[in-house]
């Protein structure tokens, strides 16, 4: 994998810069679709690639260890071959979802014991073992195992955590440098810096990561329910240390507003399931503001749902008649939904690159700020 930077937003950290993977290239900063479990919800591979136009989509390892498993994948080819995905994909490591557990699931030094989900089955995730995972799912992409704290979480709780989260990174690294890609193509291995909201933690976890020296940086532990103040100090303090030559992940994130904002403090990369479960539950995000396509207001509305930003879904469909299926419950209206939402987040970070090299990003940023959290 490469990353070349090209241009640097004059009043702010935003950046462009490019991916190189052996699956194609990625512009940045880049709005990731997640596929949980090898498929982004009620969205068929054709139109991810030709209305939504994304670049690189994410895949789940937790999920994808427990259903299809590894044999499946393997025998595929991948999981490339396996979904027909012929552009970049990143795999996170399970380490958000076994936190997710909750009472399911034992954290030890040497990994973390869980029950599966689906049948109650007992599994155990070790460093080592998600390395060999994310190597047969087969990502251009993979993300080191690491453990995301809570929100509220004790400043000793977070401290021993960052520090578990840091000896794993290094049995992470052991473990891909001493195995090869199975399917024939590289991998590149993001490490996660820790710490929960606390400075001293974050700057110290942001200066180890950087040491290590990987292909790329992620921010962890970060929108699992603190204000989003919190979040942007947290990501500036990061964002400062991690060096300018590697791209940088904020996980998990989010909003329009917290995307727009994190490009401004210089992350590259983002990834949320809101643009899909927003979409399947009636709210769509537009170039003018935010709409519940519930809304009685919406009944005759027969202008196209959002024409501005582009795409077939997004200029050939009427508010009216998507708020129809939605009302109806129609399969349909969740795959409209889910395709126009994913259409503007594209649109958004592509808007943001081209501001960047224009050199008109923070007066476009602080805008389009007030826009896209105006409710309509």
């Amino acid at each position: 994998m490469q990353f070349h930077l090209s241009k640097t937003d004059p009043h702010s950290k935003a950046r462009t810069g490019k991916l190189i993977t052996d699956h194609g290239e990625i512009p940045t900063p880049i709005f990731m679709p997640v596929g949980t479990a090898g498929s982004v919800k009620a969205v068929h591979q054709r139109e991810l690639k030709e209305d939504i136009d994304a670049k690189i989509i994410l895949g789940n390892t937790y999920h994808l260890y427990l259903r299809p498993g590894l044999d499946v994948l393997e025998k595929a080819g991948g999981l490339h071959k396996f979904n027909g995905w012929d552009r970049p994909i990143l795999t996170d490591s399970g380490g958000y979802q076994v936190y997710s557990l909750g009472a399911n699931r034992k954290i030890t030094e040497e990994g973390v014991i869980f029950k599966s989900h689906i049948d109650g089955s007992k599994h155990t995730f070790t460093p080592e073992g998600v390395m060999d995972i994310e190597r047969t799912i087969g990502a251009d992409i993979i993300m080191a195992f690491d453990e995301c704290t809570p929100y509220p979480c004790e400043y000793e709780y977070a401290r021993k955590s960052m520090h578990l989260t840091h000896r794993w990174l290094k049995r992470c690294v052991d473990r891909v440098n001493s195995t090869e890609s199975k399917y024939g193509y590289s991998q590149a291995l993001f490490a996660i810096v820790q710490g929960s909201i606390y400075k001293d933690l974050r700057q110290q976890s942001a200066e180890f990561i950087a040491n290590q020296q990987q292909m790329g940086n992620a921010i962890g532990g970060l929108s699992v329910g603190e204000p989003h103040e919190m979040m942007y100090e947290m990501t500036d303090l990061v964002c400062s240390i991690l060096p300018a030559d590697k791209p940088r992940y904020l996980m998990g994130v989010g909003t329009p507003e917290n995307i727009l904002e994190c490009i401004a403090l210089g992350i590259d990369m983002f990834d949320c399931v809101m643009p899909t479960r927003n979409a399947r539950n009636g709210m769509l995000f537009t170039s003018e503001g935010i709409i519940n396509i519930r809304n009685e207001k919406w009944k005759n509305d027969l202008t196209p749902i959002d024409p501005a930003i582009g795409g077939y879904v997004s200029t050939f469909y009427s508010r009216a008649y998507l708020r129809h299926l939605i009302i109806s419950k129609e399969i349909l209206g969740a795959q409209i939904a889910s395709i126009h939402n994913l259409t503007f987040y594209l649109w958004l970070v592509r808007q943001a690159r081209q501001r960047i090299e224009e050199g008109t990003f923070t007066e476009w940023k602080n805008k389009m700020v007030k826009t896209v959290t105006a409710r309509l």
